[in-house]
């Protein structure tokens, strides 16, 4: 695969903002509530009294009663009321490895899932968008595309105040070609959440009502949404979630990257290398030990804005710009762990 390739030949994007047939023909059908055989209660109330009662009262749910309740809240089966109570309950009591389980079991029957044609693909769960620092995920995912690797980036903004991703592909004006089915080796395809699974966009959507995080934020992270085994490259901004995440991509058997990424976005901070660790099948090796000490010099960066960033990673792409190192380690580990899994078409 060329390092010369054009950003332009190896992009396609699928918004929740442009549905079409052709968007129906690439995608199978959403599964429906009638194509779900399963025992499920109905309501979510029995579930409210265990885990809303306060950090030190409330208890764990098993893995079958997560996946219980949260299937009846992507189906739309309960009530804001319910909605609004299950978000804080989880939000004070923090979520356990077998409850994200559950809650990833009933997100993984309700996708849409993106075909891969068999493909090693990465997956970049893009979700927290720029505050402070140019959001780079896109430059990852091109920098990964240039290395002959699929990949899939999904996301939704969840804040108004940041500068996301589908905003910056924007503005790299790459968001009119069009998808097809037999996408090459080594392209990038940004997909809106709600195209994955509508439910669980409607449940990230609660976070401009109540401005907290709720487990969804966690799910959309460690989902794998293609029709295939993918590898993950997924994020933390706080060591607590390290922590949580580590032990549900064992619990799950997932395959792929964890760091620290910058401002939560799954890209590793361009001014000083984070810890990376490697999963296979849940498997975990530290490939990468944090930057210690003080900076030597700083990257020359971008504003956070989306033109300002678009702007920047064209100059990295052509060499005008070097790759920060930390973004450069983290593409040679991603690409490392794909060579004895990576196909050709």
């Amino acid at each position: 695969m060329s390092k010369e390739l054009s950003i332009g030949k190896i992009f396609s994007f699928q918004s929740g903002f442009h549905l079409s047939k052709r968007i129906n023909r690439i995608l199978p059908p959403l599964t429906t509530k009638n194509e779900i055989k399963d025992n499920r209660s109905v309501g979510i109330g029995k579930y409210i009294k265990v885990i809303g009662r306060g950090k030190q009262g409330a208890r764990a749910l098993s893995r079958e009663q997560a996946a219980d309740l949260f299937a009846q809240i992507l189906d739309a089966g309960v009530t804001d009321l319910e909605i609004g109570a299950f978000c804080l309950a989880m939000r004070i009591k923090g979520e356990t490895a077998l409850e994200m389980a559950g809650f990833l079991d009933a997100t993984q029957a309700r996708l849409r899932k993106i075909p891969t044609h068999g493909r090693t693909t990465i997956v970049l769960p893009s979700y927290n968008g720029a505050r402070k620092l140019p959001v780079l995920t896109p430059l990852l995912a091109l920098l990964l595309a240039r290395e002959g690797l699929s990949v899939v980036v999904h996301g939704l903004p969840t804040e108004d105040s940041r500068v996301s991703s589908r905003q910056v592909f924007s503005a790299l004006d790459l968001s009119t070609r069009q998808t097809t089915e037999n996408e090459p080796q080594g392209a990038v395809r940004y997909i809106a959440t709600d195209q994955l699974c509508p439910g669980l966009a409607r449940l990230l959507d609660v976070r401009r009502l109540v401005g907290l995080r709720n487990p969804a934020h966690s799910v959309v992270k460690l989902m794998n949404p293609c029709d295939n085994p993918a590898l993950l490259v997924s994020s933390y901004t706080h060591p607590e979630y390290a922590e949580s995440m580590t032990a549900t991509f064992a619990l799950m058997q997932t395959s792929g990257l964890l760091l620290r990424g910058t401002e939560g976005e799954p890209v590793a901070d361009p001014r000083r290398t984070p810890a990376m660790d490697v999963f296979l099948n849940g498997q975990l090796t530290r490939v990468q030990e944090a930057q210690s000490g003080s900076l030597p010099n700083m990257p020359n960066l971008p504003a956070c804005d989306a033109q300002s960033t678009a702007s920047w990673i064209r100059s990295v792409l052509d060499g005008q710009q070097p790759v920060p190192t930390p973004i450069a380690l983290q593409v040679a580990h991603i690409v490392r762990m794909c060579t004895p899994t990576r196909t050709t078409p």
